[in-house]
């Protein structure tokens, strides 16, 4: 079974960077499609950015463009999100997902997920 464990989160300040990992084990890594969520107190579950399975398609949020990019290593079973210019509004549990082949940006269609890793940027 597909197993995701997340990293690298933390405290950051207005303007600072950081960067997510997520280690997947238990399948073949490259088969699969990644995705990075959020989800911040009182709202839903909202897409962040995903990396496509076979090549090197990327998809992000509006709300991060240019400012986060989503890679991975194949080699290393690894999927990151590298956060730059971050923002107050930025703040949230992410969670990073799995699912077979092609990406998508909708969670309903991940079946596999971390357990989250808390980011708070500050003022």
């Amino acid at each position: 079974q597909v197993q995701l464990v997340e990293s690298g989160g933390g405290l950051v300040q207005a303007g600072g960077s950081l960067r997510l990992s997520c280690a997947f084990s238990g399948r073949t890594f490259s088969r699969y499609s990644m995705g990075w969520f959020r989800q911040a107190p009182g709202t839903e579950r909202e897409f962040v950015a995903a990396i496509n399975w076979n090549d090197p398609n990327t998809y992000s949020a509006s709300s991060v463009k240019g400012r986060f990019t989503i890679s991975r290593d194949n080699a290393k079973n690894t999927v990151y999100l590298q956060m730059n210019s971050m923002k107050p509004e930025d703040t949230a549990v992410y969670y990073c997902a799995a699912r077979l082949y092609g990406a998508t940006l909708n969670s309903r269609d991940y079946p596999y997920w971390g357990q989250g890793t808390q980011v708070t940027v500050t003022s």
